[in-house]
Parts: structure tokens; C-alpha cells; sequence
């Protein structure tokens, strides 16, 4: 077995793989050389620098995986990997520990004020009254998010003697407890904990998730950090609270914009720390990703299975190439009905009908409708092998059946989600391009893409007049409109695509207009 080193990564990395395969570092090859060499390796291990384009991909003839020393992924092209048999996988528990421990410098840095501090010696001050903190212990940490990160905070914070209480609508209560956590909602979490750490992903369900009502809601002499991604705590009422006392202090290492202004005027305040978006730099995390890559590899070169892997492992062409049309559609439909469905998702229903169903492995499938159903609600980005092991954690079960009626077209596929109190599914295929074409049995056409919104409502004379007045009030415009009922003067649902997000706030007061009975935004 033959591995490239195309981009510099920690020596530990390369020691471990020189045991199975032979190494090659070549930290500076070009693209053209690579493309000239590719066909000569069994694997490659990259970080940012290198670009395996599609056409790159396509030289690969002997690549079995690429390794990603790292997290993010934007320098592979996944659908060229996948169709050329390739495993992709990265690194995402490498940054864990690292991100947990800057979270904790943080909470630390605000309790004891040790920027400020630090900045008033150096001025040559000695000013002890003013650096008055406070302890952690016996204080209630509030977290928002319970992925990887913040189960690693709650765990040193249990340390520091401190009680935990979490916000994360899709973690069982039973798992939770298994934590040491209360597990509550959003305003519980944020009117109770002295410190609060956000640890959720960046959607338009948490983009400015913590703004001004919620700075209202919290304790005047409570702190919040955020390592998470910028933009889930709106600055300008993190400004205006910080400024007026409102709350204790924050601290940030990510930004709504990166790097901020030069003229933010959160630089304008001492009650606020902050860090350039380094929670995730540490030798130890380099060091981490470049092991955790060559264990990937010796793992899969051994006979055994990889378990980050970013797409799926080898499948014949033939299935590939039946089933390739439909991976956008599964993902979009598990979004679908993942942000639309109320509740925790106890369990996801999937039905193929019609040509799909005569096709022995539909597992791929399956899988993707899982991942895009579990990623909204994730800071991790979850791929199709790990989506099932994901879904079973969080303690969601999968049906999978089979129809051989697709009521008339060439395959249908019914994803169903269902929680304790609700029930949601939608039906799509292809024609010429995704479409949802039932809506909890509501019949619509529907292109599922960009930002979108749904409302179930009285079919009464005015209903639709009045949604679609409260959005032109807002600026928000409709660029496609589908309505579907059971019968005339009965329930309906009206499925919009928008030019542009629509806020939170808008869709309370569509949820508050007469005859409406809910009211849902969602991205796709």
C-alpha cells in the first residue's frame, strides 16, 4: 500500500502509517503533479492546501480513501469520491477536548476577570478592588447544545462543583440524565444559569437565537460565551446588554463577521473577552487529527471499517448509478420533515415505491434520509455512515418498507417523522428535478430548496390573504406559493418559498393570526 502526505501534518501521524504503507511526504506538490502521480497511491492525506478536484478524482484508479486531517471538507469533492469508490473521511472528535478547554478558559477568564486584570498591571496599576470575581462552584451552568462539545464542558464544569442544566430539544431525557443534566427549555436554561455556553449549530433556527429578549430574560449577573459559530448571539444586543448592565459579561471567539470591524463597539467594552477564533488551535488537536487520519487508513487497509467516514464506502456502480438521482431528495427530505415535525423525533418512517423498491441495497438511501434529518439539530455534521449510529443515540428508531404502487410514477419515497406529540411526512421524486409532491397527505408541488415556509390553517375566505399581508409587512417576499386541503372549509396547508429568511418574530405573529393553527420556517 502506497499513502501521499500532500499537506503538513503532525510526525506522529506519518510514524504510525510508515507501519502499514509506504509513505510518501511531498508537503508542496503541485496540482499538476499530483495529477500526473495520483494513480500511483492507495490513499492521501491532506489538511486545506490541497484541492482534489473532480478531475483530480477521476486519475485516482488505485485511491481507496482520502483522509482529511481536519473537519471541514470544502477541498474534496464528495460526489466525485463516492461515484469513483472512494473513502472520504476526516477528523471531528480531534477539536473536541481543544474547544471544551478554550470554553472553560473563558467561563474562567469572565468569573475572575483575568483579561482586564492582566491589561491593568501591565499599564503599571495595582487595582485589587477592582478585579472582584466570583467562584464557579455552587453556580449553574446553562448549556445550549449537548453534542460532543458541550457534554465535554458539563464534564469538567461537574469539577469545578457546579450544577448543569441544559436546553437541546432533540436529547432524550433518559440520555441526559445518564449526564448529569436537567434537561429544559430554552427560557428555563436561560433565566436560571449564571454561566450559559452555546454549543449549537449555526441554522436559521439558532441565528440569533440569544437577542434582545432573551438578554432580558437572563439573570443581570449572569455571563455567556460562545465558541460555537458567530451570529447565533445577535452583537447588537449583546452590545446594548453588556452596555447597560444587563447581564454580567461575555466572551467570544466567534464572530458574525471575521474578522469583526475595526470600529466594532464591543471593542469598546471591558466587561467582554475576547479570542480570534482559536478554540480549535492546539498542537494537541493538530497532533490528534493527524493520528486519528492514520488510524483511519490503517483501519480500512487492515480490512476493517473506518467510522468517519464522510460518504458512503464502496457499492457496485450499477446500484450506484440507480440510486445516485435520489441522494439530494433523501436529504432534503429528512430536513423537510425534521424541522418541520413538533417535538423530540421518536421515529423516522421511510417507504420506497415503485422502481426504487425492486433494488436490493437501498441503504445508501436510508441513510442519507437520516443524515439530513438529524443534521439541522447538530453543531457535528453528520454523514451517511454515522447517521444511523447518530439517530440511535439520540433515540430515534428507522423503519424501512417497500410499495410496488408509486401511484403512477417511476419511484416514490415517503419519509415520515414522529414524535410523541406529532406526526409529519412528506413524498418526493424525481421530475426532471426534486419535488415533494404530499405534504401529509395534502397533494402540493413543491421544489424543496432555499428558504421556505409552511402553515396549517382554516380553509376560510381571507386565510391566505392574511399570511401572505403579514410577510409583505415584514419585507418578506413570496417567490412560489402550493396549497393543498382535505375539503373545502376544512384544514389546510399552504407550502411558500421565500426570497429570503423569514425571522422568528414574523412567524410568531403569523402563528397568532386568526384561523391559523401553526406556522413553521425552514431551510433546505
Amino acid at each position: 500500500m502506497k499513502v501521499l502526505i500532500a499537506d503538513a501534518i503532525n510526525e506522529k501521524g506519518i510514524e504510525n502509517l510508515k507501519e502499514v504503507a509506504e509513505v510518501v511526504v511531498d508537503t508542496s506538490i503541485t496540482p499538476e503533479e499530483l495529477a500526473d502521480t495520483i494513480h500511483e497511491y492507495d490513499g492521501i492525506v491532506v489538511r486545506s492546501r490541497t484541492k482534489l478536484t473532480a478531475d483530480l478524482i477521476q486519475k485516482a484508479d488505485n485511491m481507496k480513501i482520502i483522509a482529511r486531517a481536519g473537519v471541514g471538507v470544502d477541498n474534496i469533492d464528495l460526489d466525485a469520491a463516492t461515484e469513483k469508490g472512494i473513502m472520504v473521511v476526516n477528523s471531528p472528535e480531534s477539536t473536541s477536548i481543544t474547544v471544551a478547554e478554550h470554553t472553560m478558559g473563558l467561563l474562567l477568564t469572565m468569573a475572575r476577570k483575568l483579561a482586564i486584570a492582566d491589561k491593568s498591571v501591565k499599564e503599571g496599576k495595582w487595582e485589587k478592588k477592582k478585579f472582584m470575581g466570583v467562584e464557579l462552584r455552587n453556580k449553574t451552568l446553562g448549556v445550549i447544545g449537548m453534542g460532543r462539545i458541550g457534554s465535554q464542558v458539563v464534564n469538567r464544569c461537574k469539577a469545578f462543583e457546579m450544577e448543569a442544566m441544559a436546553y437541546d430539544p432533540y436529547l432524550p431525557e433518559e440520555v441526559a440524565k445518564q449526564m448529569g443534566v436537567e434537561l429544559t427549555d430554552l427560557e428555563t436554561v436561560l433565566k436560571n444559569a449564571d454561566f450559559i455556553t452555546i454549543h449549537v449549530p449555526l441554522t436559521p433556527e439558532t441565528k440569533h437565537l440569544i437577542s434582545t429578549e432573551e438578554f432580558e430574560t437572563m439573570k443581570d449577573t449572569a455571563f455567556i460565551t460562545n465558541c460555537a459559530r458567530g451570529g447565533i448571539i445577535d452583537e447588537e444586543a449583546l452590545y446594548d446588554a453588556l452596555a447597560n448592565d444587563k447581564i454580567g459579561g461575555a466572551a467570544l471567539d466567534v464572530y458574525e463577521d471575521e474578522p469583526p470591524a475595526e470600529d466594532s463597539k464591543l471593542f469598546e467594552l471591558d466587561n467582554i473577552v475576547l479570542t480570534p477564533h482559536i478554540a480549535a488551535s492546539t498542537k494537541e488537536a493538530q497532533r490528534d487529527a493527524a493520528i486519528i487520519v492514520a488510524d483511519e487508513i490503517i483501519d480500512l487497509f487492515k480490512g476493517g471499517t473506518p467510522k468517519n467516514v464522510l460518504n458512503m464506502p464502496r457499492i457496485d456502480h450499477k446500484t450506484y448509478q440507480e440510486v445516485s438521482p435520489y441522494l439530494s431528495l433523501c436529504e432534503k427530505l429528512g430536513s423537510f420533515i425534521s424541522q418541520a415535525v413538533n417535538g423530540k423525533i421518536k421515529e423516522i418512517e421511510i417507504v420506497y415505491s415503485g422502481e426504487l423498491s425492486e433494488i436490493d441495497n437501498l441503504e445508501i438511501l436510508t441513510r442519507t434520509v437520516i443524515q439530513g434529518a438529524v443534521n439541522p439539530f447538530l453543531s457535528s455534521p453528520v454523514n451517511a455512515v454515522n447517521a444511523s449510529l447518530v439517530a440511535k443515540d439520540r433515540g430515534i428508531s428507522i423503519t424501512e418498507g417497500r410499495k410496488n404502487n408509486a401511484k403512477g410514477y417511476d419511484s416514490l419515497i415517503k419519509v415520515t417523522a414522529k414524535s410523541a406529540e406529532d406526526m409529519f411526512s412528506a413524498e418526493g421524486t424525481i421530475l426532471h428535478e426534486e419535488r415533494i409532491l404530499k405534504v401529509n397527505d395534502y397533494w402540493v408541488d413543491v421544489i424543496p430548496e432555499g428558504h421556505m415556509f409552511i402553515a396549517k390553517y382554516e380553509d376560510v375566505p381571507g386565510s391566505i390573504g392574511k399570511i401572505g399581508t403579514k410577510l409583505g409587512e415584514h419585507g418578506v417576499n413570496i417567490g412560489i406559493m402550493q396549497v393543498g386541503r382535505d375539503e373545502k372549509g376544512g384544514r389546510a396547508i399552504m407550502i411558500l418559498t421565500l426570497d429570503k429568511e423569514i425571522p422568528q418574530s414574523v412567524i410568531k405573529e403569523i402563528q397568532a393570526l386568526d384561523n391559523v393553527y401553526e406556522a413553521i420556517g425552514l431551510d433546505l
